[in-house]
Order: structure tokens, then C-alpha cells, then sequence
């Protein structure tokens, strides 16, 4: 049997020994971030660019004709002159100021009618059946009532907006709320919180994705119910512009528009999930790979 001796230790001058050096350490870099990739932007970017060209391509070759669809440059051309005569500026801020008021007073009415559903058990005896009844009933089918109740001026088209921000909030809110992990209660219980500290510090925060994931959904059923609550009776707004476009069969006038509407409603949802990051921090999710 052979006996391995250990490497004699280094010595200083005076014959001293030193203690072995430490070994380096590496950052261990994953894999998947070794790869050089495109900015993010840019391949957000990729697919409507992608889009554009080939709607570009169809119109140059004749696959589109004009009087269907016309072509990126002239849907380019008739915003420019939209814009130009106030037409397009003046119509995306009145209907910039319905969504707002609508989305203000369905966010209230949603959220509240969750806080009462989901904190409490006779608040969800009393509230959430009507509230899942009235939420099957098409919100377009009501806008003949809305006209009958309300006359042909603003209201009618808030309350349109209003009723379609508040029950996809009213959703998300109230199935937040009750996702909460019941060990977190017991947990706040347990250090002395009072029902109104578990709700400030446990119930409200542990419900926060999904209320903001609702006012994403929201957002989306409010600019869907604008178009709807504008093309009744209007005298104003971007589907105004499009009611007076369809009378006179001008197609490129009807695409800016809901090139408009699908801009505002991206912007929209922009200024939510950033609101989502801001207010998220704490939560480690997966982003993707």
C-alpha cells in the first residue's frame, strides 16, 4: 500500500510555512444569457413590421385593391390630412375623455362590489349572484335601453363603457381575493393583526395581480365599448369619424381609425403593465426564456 504525501506548503524567507492560497472564484454565467440576442424593442417590432411589409407587397401587386384596402402609404397620407385639418386630434380626445369617465366609474363600482363580495360572506350571499347574472346580459344589447333611459347625449355612452369595465374587474378582484393563501391569514393572525390589518397588509396586496390583470382586460372591453357607444347617435369622436366614412365608402378614413383605436388601447396596456412592474417588484415570476 503506498502512502500519498501531501505537496510541501510554500515558505516565506524566513522558512516559515503559508497557507495555500485560495482558489479564484468564477461567476458562473447561465447559458441562455450567454447568447447575444436583438434588443427587446426590436423583435416586438419584428412582427407588425412583418405585417406592414407584406400589406405593403399585397397592394403593390393588386391583391388589394384600393376600394377594399388601400395601401400603408395612403392609410399614411390620409392621417397626415386628418390630422392636419384637427379632425383626428379633436376626435381621439373626446373619446380619450369617455374611456377615462367610464373606466374611472367602472373601476370604482367593480372593485367595490368585489372588496364587499370577497371579504365577506354575506356580502358574496347578497352581491355575487346578481352581478353574475347581469355580467351574461350583452352590454351592446342594453344600449337601446341606455338611449330610453338616459336620452342620446354622453350618458348613455359612459354608462356603455362603464358596464363593460365592470365585471371583467369585478372578476379578477374578487378571484384574487379569495386565492389568498389561508396560511398568510393565519400567519397574520397569529402575529395580532386586526381584521383591518390583514386586509391592508395580506388581502390586498396578495390580490393585486389579479386586479391589475383585470384593469389589463378592462381596458381592452372599454376601447370595445367605446366603438359600440360611438357609432350611436355621435356627433363626435373617432367613431363618429368613422360613421361619417362609411357613408361616404371611404375605406382608408375607416382603418386609420381603428389603427387609432388599436394604438390608444396598445398605449393603454403599456401604461399597465408598467404600472404592473412598478407595483410587482416583490414578486418573482417567470419572464420566459
Amino acid at each position: 500500500m503506498s502512502i500519498s504525501h501531501a505537496p510541501p506548503q510554500p515558505s516565506d524567507a524566513a522558512g516559515t510555512a503559508r497557507p495555500p492560497a485560495s482558489p479564484s472564484l468564477q461567476r458562473l454565467v447561465p447559458a441562455s444569457s450567454r447568447r447575444t440576442r436583438p434588443p427587446r424593442w426590436l423583435r416586438r417590432a419584428t412582427g407588425p413590421l412583418a405585417l406592414l411589409v407584406l400589406w405593403q407587397v399585397l397592394s403593390a401587386t393588386g391583391v388589394l385593391a384600393p376600394d377594399v384596402l388601400a395601401s400603408p402609404g395612403r392609410m399614411a397620407q390620409v392621417a397626415g390630412d386628418l390630422i392636419a385639418d384637427g379632425s383626428l386630434p379633436s376626435a381621439m380626445g373626446i373619446s380619450l375623455r369617455r374611456v377615462a369617465a367610464g373606466l374611472v366609474l367602472g373601476t370604482a363600482v367593480g372593485t367595490g362590489l368585489a372588496l364587499i363580495s370577497g371579504l365577506f360572506r354575506i356580502g358574496e350571499d347578497v352581491v355575487d349572484a346578481p352581478v353574475q347574472m347581469l355580467r351574461t346580459v350583452p352590454f351592446v344589447g342594453l344600449i337601446p335601453l341606455f338611449i330610453i333611459w338616459f336620452g342620446i347625449g354622453e350618458t348613455p355612452k359612459i354608462a356603455i363603457i362603464t358596464l363593460g369595465v365592470t365585471f371583467p374587474l369585478y372578476l379578477n378582484v374578487y378571484a384574487g381575493i379569495r386565492g389568498v393563501d389561508s396560511q398568510l391569514i393565519e400567519a397574520g393572525e397569529s402575529l395580532g393583526l386586526s381584521r383591518w390589518g390583514l386586509v391592508r397588509h395580506v388581502v390586498l396586496p396578495g390580490a393585486l395581480p389579479g386586479a391589475l390583470t383585470g384593469l389589463r382586460y378592462s381596458l381592452g372591453v372599454a376601447w370595445l365599448a367605446l366603438v359600440f357607444a360611438e357609432q350611436v347617435n355621435a356627433d363626435s369622436g373617432i367613431g363618429f369619424l368613422m360613421v361619417q366614412a362609411r357613408d361616404f365608402l371611404r375605406t382608408d378614413v375607416i382603418v386609420v381609425c381603428l389603427i387609432v383605436y388599436a394604438f390608444l388601447g396598445l398605449l393603454a396596456d403599456f401604461i399597465v403593465r408598467s404600472l404592473e412592474r412598478l407595483l410587482l417588484r416583490w414578486r418573482p415570476t417567470f419572464t420566459g426564456r
